[in-house]
């Protein structure tokens, strides 16, 4: 299967429609200075009118364009945190990604995902039931609000349009790798602490701590995980993983690695860092090879 058909496939499994228009509307809801950047709160629209709030960190107007990237918040199981993970940080991580963003130059959008940050009612499985009823899937939701967001940056005067990226931790790893994906716009991703074979984690009965979120039906006969990511190729992908990571056990974070290597096929844009005593968490090692890997991948490339 070629990959425009593959992604073809995946678009009809994540819902009717997908990915759908982009944001009908924004608003800038407000404005503060970030250093000597601005962060502006945004109100989204989408094409059925529903609010999506979002962050977006950048440089003041009339400054040389910028690389640029969907910054996808976590779960946690704190859907009280959404987009202000961007300049707040959370537990697993080491600390906020929004000033080491800015001392790289890289712009970030982060937006509350459905059923977190202002968007907590109606409850994920609430929304993923109906969702699933409706011929649609919640991830799908999410991923096409994400697909939006890089349309927004794509279209920003402080943005260079050429040098779009992702970055996720735990969901938020899930959404950057499947964006890199599904959008070819994405020159670099980096996906921490979520990645693994699917159907592994299903075998092996470890798939149930991942939220209801992410079921999609009937993707397991389609396309393993690392399938999935490898229509990244030939463009960046970085997948960070703890071997002690209860969303990535060994076995089925090897079968994904094994995968992408081989939809990369020996080509550069490839980047593993793997630590075996790791668990759900960013490591201070973790978070220099993310920025390395922007730098490198959307700041100097």
């Amino acid at each position: 299967m070629t990959g425009a058909a593959l992604r073809d496939r995946l678009a009809g499994l994540l819902g009717a429609g997908f990915p759908g228009p982009d944001f009908r509307k924004v608003t800038v809801q407000g404005r503060r200075q970030f250093g000597d950047w601005v962060l502006d709160d945004l109100l989204f629209e989408t094409a059925g009118g529903v609010p999506v709030p979002a962050l977006f960190l950048r440089p003041p107007d009339g400054q040389t364009p910028v690389p640029a990237l969907v910054y996808c918040h976590a779960h946690g199981n704190r859907y009280a945190m959404g987009r202000e993970e961007l300049i707040e940080g959370r537990p697993s991580l080491q600390g906020p990604y929004a000033a080491d963003l800015v001392a790289l130059g890289v712009a970030a959008l982060c937006m509350d995902m459905p059923c977190f940050g202002t968007r907590q009612l109606p409850g994920e499985s609430a929304r993923a039931k109906a969702a699933l009823w409706r011929g649609e899937t919640l991830f799908g939701q999410m991923l096409a609000e994400q697909m939006a967001g890089l349309s927004f940056l794509a279209d920003h005067p402080v943005v260079d349009r050429n040098r779009l990226g992702a970055l996720g931790f735990s969901m938020g790893s899930t959404l950057a790798w499947w964006l890199a994906a599904m959008d070819e716009r994405v020159r670099a991703a980096s996906a921490l602490c979520s990645f693994a074979d699917l159907e592994t984690l299903v075998d092996r009965g470890e798939h149930d701590g991942h939220g209801t979120y992410m079921t999609v039906p009937g993707l397991l006969p389609v396309a393993r995980s690392g399938q999935i990511a490898g229509l990244t190729a030939p463009r960046a992908l970085q997948v960070c993983v703890g071997l002690k990571d209860w969303s990535t056990p060994e076995s089925a974070f090897n079968r994904g690695r094994q995968d992408l290597e081989a939809a990369y096929g020996g080509r550069q844009g490839l980047e593993f860092h793997i630590e075996p005593d790791a668990a759900h968490e960013e490591t201070p090692a973790m978070r220099a090879a993310v920025l390395r890997f922007l730098k490198q991948q959307l700041v100097d490339g």
